[in-house]
C-alpha cells in the first residue's frame, strides 16, 4: 500500500484580508460538505467571541483532498496581539498562503507573519485577494510585497514566489488577474454577496494546483523512531487534555508506549490513549498516524506546547518553540469592591490563580506571575485585545475579579536604552530644535538606569538638564506599590549626574522626604555646569527621526525627491537602502497629507519636506515625530514661526 501523499499549509495575513473566507473555499469546493448542508459564514472561527467580534483569534486545523493529496490547512489569526498563534504553528507546514488585499498591500501584521515564515525556512504562495475592489492597485501591490520579501531578507527561492490573484469570498483564484478584473458577479440581476463555489467557470483548481507544483509531499520517513512535537493543545471534557501536531518521522499507534522529552531536559515514559486524525472539519480516531500528517493525542495528561514525544529507545528532543516577549501587563487581583461577591461564582485568589495556571497550558503568549500579594497576580500579553479576550472568557465562566490599568512593558539594552517608544537621544534633538529651556529625565526608572540615559544626552545637550528618577523599581506587596531603592542608593549617581551637566534634582515615584533630604545633602560641594556638546558636532546639522539621530555636514545636496502617492511608502522603504543620505517628500495637497501620515513611520534616514505652502508645511511637520530638514520656496517669515514651533531645519 503507498503512502498517502501529505502537504500542509498554513494561511496567513493581516487582519481581514480574508484567510478564514479563503478557508471556508477551499472547504466548500473539496466536498466537505453536503449539498444540503446549511454552512455558516467564516466556518473555522467556532468561538463564541471569534463569531461575535468577527476575528480568529485561535489557529485552527481542517483538512481537503485534492487529486490523491491530503493537503491540511491551518487557519491563523490575523491580529498582532494573537501572533503567538501563528509563531507556534510555523513548524508543523510545508508552506504558507500568504493573503493580501489588492488595494491596502502589505500592512503591519503582514511584515510578522512573513518574517516568522521565512525564518522558519518556507518558501511562501502569494495570493492577491479581493480583486473586486474599485481602487484595486494590482502592480503596485505585487511590488511592494517582493520589496517587503527584500526587507526581510528572503532568500532566491524565497523571493521566487508564486502569485494568483482572486476572490476569496467568490472562491475564485486565478494566474493572470485580466480573467477576473471587471467581472460582474450576480444572479437574476442580482450581486453575490458570497459564493464559495466558484463563479463563472472558475473556482480555486489553480491554487490547489499550485500548491503540489511548488510543495512536495512530505517525505517517507515511516521506519524512523518517533518524533513528534506538540505546538498546540485542546481539551476534551471525556479524553481529557490533547497534545496536537505534526509527526516529524515515524509511526505514532494508538496504545504506543512513548517516551516525552519535557522542557527542562528530564525524559518521562508515558501511553498514547488514542490517535486522531483531520478529516475535513472533524477529528477522526485512527489506529494509526504516520509521518507529516497533523494529528491529535490523547492520554498524556502533563503534555505541553514545545514538548517532543519520541520512540522510547531513541528520545530525540526537537529545538522547543520559541515565542516573542509580550508588552503589556495587568494585576488580576480579588475584587474587594463594595459590590464584591454579586456576579461570579468564582470569586477567590485560589480561583483566579487555578483558571490562571490553566490559561498558560494553552496560551503560550501569555506570562503569570505570582506577587508580593496572595491576592493579586502580574498577567502579561501581547496586547489589550490579547488581555481583554481572557478577561472576557473568564467572565462568562463564573469568575469575578478585578484588574489594574495595563501598563506598557518597556525592555532596555545594556545601555539603558528603551528598545520601545521614542528614543530620549532624538527626543532631545527634537525639542532643544524647539527651544527649550531645559531636558528632563523624569520617571519610569532608577537612578542606576537613568544615569546611563543622562551620559548619552551630554554628548548633544546644549541646555541643562533636568533629573528626577524613581525610587527604584516598583515592586507589588499585599495590593500596595512599594520602591526599592533606600536613600542611600537613591543619591549614589548625583555627582555623576552633575558631570552630565545636571543642574535640577528631584525625585519622582517612591521617593519620600527622606529621599530628598539625602539628596540635599549630596549636592553640597558639588558644581553645576552647563553641558558641552562633543566638539564633532560643532558646525553640523542635527536631525532626527523617532528613533535615531543624525549628524550631517551643511553642504548636504538633495539628490531626488519621493512624490507623494498610494506607494509613498514602497518608495520610502527605497530609498532608506539607497545610498543617499536624506530622505526628500515632497508635499503639495492634502491628499498628499494623508498618504505622507500613512508612510511617514517607514522613514529610517533624515528627512527633508519639499513644500510651497506653509499650512501644508505646518500640518506635515505636525504629523512627523523627528527633526525634519526643507527645501522649497517659503520666505523667512513663513519659515519662521514653523522652525520655532517644530524645529524645523532650513
Amino acid at each position: 500500500m503507498s503512502k498517502e501523499k501529505i502537504i500542509n499549509i498554513a494561511v496567513i495575513a493581516h487582519v481581514d484580508a480574508g484567510k478564514s473566507t479563503l478557508v471556508d473555499a477551499f472547504l466548500n469546493q473539496s466536498g466537505v460538505f453536503r449539498a444540503n448542508e446549511e454552512v455558516v459564514d467564516c466556518v473555522m472561527d467556532s468561538d463564541d467571541i471569534e463569531r461575535e467580534r468577527g476575528i480568529t483569534i485561535y489557529s485552527k486545523n481542517c483538512s481537503i483532498m485534492h487529486n490523491d493529496v491530503k493537503i491540511n490547512i491551518v487557519d491563523t489569526p490575523g491580529h498582532a496581539d494573537f501572533s503567538s498563534e501563528v509563531e507556534r504553528i510555523m513548524k508543523t507546514v510545508d508552506t504558507v498562503i500568504l493573503l493580501v488585499d489588492s488595494s491596502e498591500g502589505p500592512m503591519p501584521q503582514t511584515r510578522f507573519v512573513l518574517k516568522k515564515s521565512l525564518e522558519q525556512g518556507l518558501n511562501p504562495i502569494l495570493f492577491i485577494n479581493k480583486l473586486d475592489k474599485k481602487d484595486a492597485r494590482i502592480d503596485e501591490v505585487v511590488d511592494e510585497v517582493y520589496e517587503l520579501f527584500m526587507d526581510l531578507e528572503a532568500n532566491d527561492d524565497q523571493l521566487d514566489f508564486p502569485i494568483l490573484y482572486g476572490i476569496a469570498r467568490q472562491g475564485i483564484a486565478v494566474k493572470d488577474p485580466d480573467e477576473i478584473l471587471g467581472m460582474t458577479i450576480e444572479e437574476g440581476g442580482q450581486k453575490i454577496k458570497k459564493s464559495p463555489q466558484g463563479y463563472g467557470g472558475l473556482d480555486l483548481t489553480p491554487l490547489f494546483d499550485t500548491i503540489i507544483e511548488h510543495c512536495e509531499p512530505y517525505p517517507d520517513r515511516d521506519d524512523e523512531p518517533l518524533q513528534f512535537q506538540v505546538s498546540t493543545l485542546a481539551y476534551d471534557d471525556y479524553i481529557g487534555r490533547l497534545g496536537i501536531g505534526r509527526i516529524t518521522r515515524g509511526v505514532i499507534k494508538e496504545g504506543q508506549q512513548v517516551a516525552v522529552c519535557k522542557e527542562d531536559g528530564s525524559v518521562v515514559n508515558r501511553k498514547i490513549n488514542q490517535v486522531f486524525v483531520y478529516r475535513g472539519l472533524k477529528r477522526m480516531a485512527v489506529p494509526e498516524a504516520k509521518c507529516g500528517d497533523i494529528v491529535v493525542v490523547s492520554g498524556i495528561s502533563d503534555i505541553s506546547i514545545g514538548e517532543t514525544i519520541c520512540d522510547p529507545q531513541h528520545p530525540d528532543a526537537m529545538e522547543m518553540i520559541h515565542i516573542e516577549e509580550p508588552t503589556l501587563s495587568m494585576n488580576f487581583m480579588v475584587n474587594k469592591s463594595p459590590f464584591a461577591g454579586k456576579v461570579g461564582k468564582y470569586v477567590t485568589s485560589r480561583h483566579i490563580r487555578e483558571r490562571l495556571m490553566k490559561e498558560l497550558e494553552v496560551n503560550v503568549g501569555l506570562v503569570v506571575e505570582e506577587t508580593d500579594s496572595t491576592d493579586s497576580f502580574k498577567v502579561s500579553g501581547r496586547g489589550e485585545l490579547h488581555l481583554s479576550i481572557l478577561i472576557e472568557n473568564m467572565r462568562r465562566e463564573g469568575y469575578e475579579l478585578a484588574v489594574s490599568k495595563p501598563e506598557v512593558i518597556l525592555r532596555r539594552d545594556e545601555n539603558g536604552r528603551t528598545l520601545t517608544g521614542t528614543d530620549v537621544l532624538a527626543a532631545l534633538v527634537i525639542m532643544q530644535g524647539m527651544g527649550v529651556d531645559a531636558f528632563g529625565l523624569n520617571c519610569s526608572t532608577g537612578p542606576d538606569m537613568m544615569v546611563k540615559q543622562a551620559a548619552r544626552l551630554s554628548s548633544l545637550a546644549n541646555v541643562p538638564l533636568a533629573i528626577k528618577p524613581n525610587a527604584g523599581l516598583p515592586k507589588t506587596i499585599e495590593g500596595k506599590t512599594v520602591y526599592d531603592c533606600t536613600p542611600g542608593e537613591f543619591v549614589r549617581y548625583t555627582a555623576d549626574f552633575a558631570d552630565c551637566g545636571a543642574v535640577l534634582f528631584g525625585g519622582c515615584c517612591g521617593t519620600g522626604p527622606e529621599h530628598i533630604s539625602a539628596l540635599k545633602k549630596s549636592l553640597e560641594g558639588i558644581e553645576m555646569k552647563k553641558p558641552v556638546p562633543d566638539a564633532g558636532t560643532e558646525g553640523k546639522i542635527i536631525c532626527a527621526t523617532e528613533k535615531d539621530v543624525f549628524i550631517l555636514d551643511r553642504d548636504i545636496t538633495i539628490s531626488d525627491t519621493i512624490k507623494c502617492g498610494h506607494d509613498l511608502e514602497h518608495r520610502i522603504r527605497q530609498a532608506n537602502r539607497s545610498e543617499a543620505e536624506i530622505i526628500a517628500v515632497e508635499i503639495r495637497s492634502e491628499d498628499d497629507l494623508d498618504e505622507f501620515e500613512y508612510a511617514q513611520y517607514a522613514i529610517r534616514k533624515p528627512l527633508c519636506i519639499v513644500c510651497d505652502d506653509a499650512d501644508l508645511l505646518g500640518q506635515a511637520l505636525m504629523l512627523y515625530q523627528g527633526r525634519a530638514l526643507y527645501a522649497g520656496g517659503l520666505s523667512d517669515e513663513q519659515l519662521l514661526p514653523l522652525m520655532r514651533k517644530y524645529g524645523l531645519i532650513a
